[in-house]
């Protein structure tokens, strides 16, 4: 997350004693939001209730879920956060000047694209999806690739390494191979770091962040409503909602 100036320290304070928070605690909302590209967040904050989620539009989620206070307070925080990060001199501004070699020194990605939704690196290759604008950014030993990811709603990227090396990504329709999306600029990405034949192939797997799978991570907490639902009417008792809700809440 960006550094806060001392205005933004400063902001950080009054809403963690408005909420009655302490400044960590707001500081996780407030880096889980950045993750969630603004609009969502999800989080794990022993204050709030342990693990929960908040989109914007009024979808929440909090561990102690007949806690409406608490979701309130939640819904309240996230919004505040969400119109701070919006304002002037928050953050350090970064310096995106051009290095003495014509790179930027901070993004190597287009910086038209603004900041990714989530970014990884594995061996000699850096990621960077951009799922507003549907886009992904492969960096491989200082050749940049990018690539249109269409409907694809992208979750970890592994490189498959052996006599058939390549590069795949995992989205909800499963594992599929880069090469079959389609390419704005650069080369086909595919690894070509050596191996020795007796090498059995491997596969390594970088998990990007959570706020990639956010419609996966919807319909597991609309599942725990409805196992809530069921609790209250007495279909199923204490012990089967908490195994059930913790089953899925592992899930995240």
């Amino acid at each position: 997350m960006k550094k806060l100036t001392p205005k933004g320290q400063e902001a950080i304070q009054e809403i963690a004693e408005q909420y009655n928070l302490s400044k960590p605690a707001v500081i996780s909302m407030l880096e889980a939001i950045m993750n969630g590209s603004h609009t969502m967040a999800q989080f794990n904050i022993p204050e709030l209730g342990g693990s929960g989620q908040w989109m914007q539009g009024g979808m929440i989620m909090v561990g102690d879920m007949f806690n409406n206070g608490l979701k309130t307070t939640v819904n309240n925080l996230c919004h505040d956060l969400s119109k701070l990060i919006n304002q002037k001199g928050i953050f350090i501004e970064v310096d995106t000047s051009i290095n003495e070699h014509g790179g930027n020194t901070n993004t190597w990605w287009p910086v038209e694209w603004g900041i990714p939704s989530s970014s990884g690196s594995q061996n000699n290759m850096r990621y960077a999806y951009f799922s507003t604008i549907n886009r992904l950014a492969v960096d491989n030993r200082g050749s940049i690739t990018t690539y249109n990811t269409l409907d694809h709603q992208i979750s970890g990227f592994s490189q498959q390494q052996g006599s058939n090396q390549s590069v795949q990504f995992t989205s909800q329709f499963g594992t599929v191979d880069i090469r079959e999306l389609p390419l704005i600029t650069g080369n086909i990405v595919q690894q070509t770091e050596s191996v020795a034949p007796t090498t059995t192939t491997t596969a390594e797997k970088i998990t990007l962040n959570p706020s990639l799978s956010s419609d996966n991570s919807a319909d597991t907490f609309n599942k725990i409503e409805q196992l809530a639902k069921l609790h209250e009417k007495g279909i199923i008792d204490e012990v089967e909602f908490k195994e059930k809700k913790k089953e899925l809440l592992d899930r995240l």
